[in-house]
């Protein structure tokens, strides 16, 4: 006589000898536990199976790629640091028209027309707390040198007219100041803030980049070394 056992684990056939021992319970997971049984019995993998391990397969790919992406785009960001040396970005700008300015008032200039000239390139903004601080320091430059070969050029890097022109009577500003239309200069130099400054010697090369704010002394050394180059 036979009888059937239900157990916790699964259904166990028992006979007139000894009581089967009950099957462990299965540590797999149900789609291993389909291949182990279709294996077993000499089947196919089920429908299943066959789509499981496509989908698997491509989630894999697409983690990938998703991490080659993130390396790359690491590799990529290191090199886009701001411009601290070699040729200086070319650019044009149209100076604001300001009564205060001495020189290129309302006017379009090109940075490549000044070479043989010393270029100092400040990116500035109103509300910027270093930037006041550095204006005086920048104004007394550009009146000491202006007649030397220099040109101290203000790139506003958001303001309009109004409110550069608030910065600019404030603290007397008499160089000439223009505006980053669009902000294509602020990127082709990779500015990361304001304020920062650029020396320019005569051959258009960068030959120092002062992050933050610039003192007289500073300014006036790199300007003396540029001027002092052939």
């Amino acid at each position: 006589m036979t009888d059937d056992l239900i157990t916790t684990e699964h259904t166990v056939t028992s006979s007139d000898g000894p009581a089967d021992q009950p099957a462990a319970a299965s540590q797999l997971p149900e789609w291993l536990e389909d291949v182990a049984g279709d294996s077993r019995a000499g089947a196919a993998p089920s429908p299943g199976i066959q789509q499981r391990f496509p989908t698997i397969a491509v989630v894999g790919l697409v983690v990938v790629v998703g991490i080659l992406g993130i390396i790359g785009y690491a590799l990529w960001d290191s090199n886009q640091g701001t411009v601290s040396s070699g040729p200086a970005p070319d650019f044009t700008v149209n100076t604001f028209d300001f009564e205060q300015t001495s020189a290129f008032r309302n006017e379009e200039l090109t940075l490549s027309d000044f070479e043989g000239q010393v270029v100092v390139l400040n990116f500035w903004k109103r509300n910027c707390p270093t930037c006041y601080l550095e204006a005086p320091a920048l104004e007394s430059v550009w009146r000491d040198y202006q007649d030397q070969g220099v040109l101290l050029l203000g790139v506003n890097t958001i303001d309009g007219p109004e409110n550069a022109l608030i910065y600019v009577r404030e603290y007397e500003i008499t160089f000439p100041v223009a505006p980053d239309t669009g902000g294509s200069i602020k990127d082709e130099y990779r500015i990361t803030g304001t304020p920062e400054t650029f020396v320019i010697d005569r051959d258009g090369e960068i030959i120092k980049h002062f992050v933050g704010e610039v003192s007289s002394a500073e300014l006036r050394s790199e300007i003396n070394r540029a001027l002092s180059r052939s």
